[in-house]
């Protein structure tokens, strides 16, 4: 472990941090020492019990639908620098053609592309800095070019592939800004999510394994990398 990982306080914001793979990201985040996490999720129940006495992990119950989230989010963190943003909140919309309603599509955006965009642009005072604030992504193999693609994950795998592209584009939004902006294209990995897109289909990377290196990837990722979209897959899918 680098010196400066040993002295410096980090602060990361981490989004659908309630279960699944941001939990595990969030407990491998407070794994490090002088690592403080804003744990942002509608439903907080289960990361609390887990995270129970842990003083460096800060709570912050939100719906990233709302029109206001980003702003509210902005406004609890204050003048509070940040280190990393983990877009990790993203939610699942399977479907056979023809089953595809507006009111579904509508809630997959607004989660997984547009709430990220607006959290970016809200939090950009927090990001600029010294180390360069890190914006991670999380992406999926399902929205990465030339992937293979799944049927009925038409809606979900387009959006993940809006936030890949979004993650470029943000590198070139802040360039000037002291902000690194990359994503990192998740394959499978063995959570809720994943057993609902594909029953029956058991896979070989935990939760925990994958969120230890998100932690990582977020708190170093941006010395190597911006504007990069990442694949980080073992198995198909």
């Amino acid at each position: 472990m680098g010196a400066d990982q040993r002295s410096e306080e980090r602060t990361v914001v981490v989004t659908g941090a309630g279960r699944g793979l941001g939990a595990a990201t969030v407990l491998a985040l407070l794994d490090r020492p002088n690592t403080t996490v804003i744990a942002v999720s509608r439903d907080l129940s289960v990361l609390r019990e887990a995270t129970k006495g842990h003083g460096r992990m800060v709570p912050v119950e939100l719906d990233l639908r709302s029109p206001e989230a980003a702003l509210e989010l902005a406004r609890t963190l204050g003048q509070r620098r940040i280190h990393a943003l983990v877009h990790n909140a993203g939610i699942l919309h399977k479907a056979d053609m023809g089953m595809h309603d507006r009111p579904r599509l509508e809630a997959l955006y607004l989660t997984n592309v547009i709430a990220p965009l607006e959290l970016s642009q809200a939090l950009v005072q927090n990001l600029r800095g010294d180390p360069p604030g890190h914006i991670v992504h999380i992406g999926s193999m399902g929205g990465f070019q030339d992937s293979v693609k799944f049927p009925g994950l038409v809606a979900y795998s387009a959006s993940k592939a809006a936030l890949a592209c979004m993650a470029q584009c943000l590198a070139e939004e802040f360039k000037d800004q002291g902000i690194r902006s990359n994503c990192l294209a998740i394959g499978s990995v063995d959570t809720d999510m994943l057993r609902a897109a594909f029953p029956g289909f058991r896979a070989g990377t935990t939760a925990e394994a994958m969120g230890a290196y998100i932690a990582e990837f977020a708190l170093k990722g941006h010395k190597l990398f911006n504007g990069k979209v990442l694949p980080v897959s073992a198995t198909t899918p």
